[in-house]
């Protein structure tokens, strides 16, 4: 016991520890993306980075630990009013990071705080300027003007806002149901418009479909005429080549008949059968008229002249038998 007593009183221990102590109290390990505000007497005097740091016992301490890494932050919900008198509930969400230590430290009081209030005055400013239906329609025109407003404020702060997206907006119940209802004459007046469109279509190509096959059907019609006129024209060059050819043929028939009656009719044989011939063809004749007729007309010279033919006609036949 009075070793213990011994080793407590002693001087030397109580150095040691206070040494120790000391070194402690200078020797500081800064973490990644982290920023330590060093005050020297109560004035700032550095900002600590990350690794192994020294800073002077007792008169020099820590007075701002930053997180220097990107931090989210919920923007509550909250009532604004548009440029047309509409009350809206919107809520977003902002990102922000810490870029001087130093400055967030030094420059306000709390600096997550100031940016919240900020962002909520700005957002209020933002849709005061809008109607409603821009605000709906105009969501990031919304955030570029809170984003551009929010990063000239916070400069001082050392803070960098890098996004605001609005999450929600919230009209009053009895906006909500006449939109819900100018929303679905919209969709309505669109089915109306896309049906009239889709009836208009089919009517143009039904009449164009028409127009083709009439158009086609006059071409078949022509081109059936044209190949009829032609079959036509081809049938009448045959038949009338084929007439010409018949009308040749006859003639040089009867011109080699002609030919060769006129040979044989020089020749005294052939004059008694010319003769004979003729007789035969006046009483053919004569015969065929008494079949015709009960009365027979002829001239006075016409009984001479058959008698006398049918008399030689008779000598010729006598003279031929012997």
């Amino acid at each position: 016991m009075d070793s213990f007593l011994d080793i407590i009183s002693s001087p030397f221990l109580w150095i040691t520890l206070v040494v120790l102590y000391t070194i402690k109290q200078g020797i500081h390990f800064v973490p990644q993306n982290r920023g330590y505000v060093i005050y020297t007497m109560g004035k700032y005097s550095t900002t600590l980075s990350a690794g192994l740091n020294f800073i002077i016992p007792f008169l020099q301490r820590i007075e701002g630990d930053r997180n220097l890494k990107e931090q989210t932050l919920e923007i509550s919900s909250q009532s604004a009013i548009t440029k047309d008198n509409i009350s809206l509930e919107i809520d977003g969400v902002l990102f922000m990071k810490v870029v001087d230590a130093a400055s967030a430290t030094n420059n306000v009081t709390d600096y997550k705080m100031a940016v919240t209030q900020l962002a909520m005055t700005t957002m209020r400013n933002a849709i005061g300027s809008l109607e409603l239906d821009e605000c709906f329609q105009n969501r990031d025109g919304i955030n570029g003007k809170i984003l551009n407003a929010m990063t000239e404020a916070t400069s001082p702060w050392g803070v960098m806002v890098t996004r605001y997206e609005i999450k929600d907006i919230s009209p009053p119940q009895t906006i909500r149901e006449d939109m819900e209802k100018q929303m679905t004459a919209e969709r309505e007046k669109r089915s109306v418009i896309l049906t009239a469109e889709g009836v208009k279509t089919s009517a143009i190509t039904e009449a164009e479909g028409l127009k083709q096959a009439r158009v086609l059907d006059a071409e078949a019609a022509k081109a059936e005429e044209v190949l009829a006129a032609e079959a036509s024209k081809e049938a009448q060059i045959l038949e009338a080549t084929g007439k010409a050819e018949a009308i040749l043929l006859v003639s040089q028939a009867d011109a080699k008949a002609l030919r060769m009656v006129g040979s044989i009719a020089i020749t005294p044989e052939g004059k008694e059968a010319v003769t004979f011939k003729l007789a035969q063809e006046a009483i053919d004749a004569h015969r065929a008229i008494a079949a015709e007729s009960t009365v027979v007309l002829s001239d006075g010279k016409t009984s001479d002249n058959v008698a006398n033919t049918v008399a030689q006609a008779i000598a010729v036949s006598s003279a031929i038998k012997l």
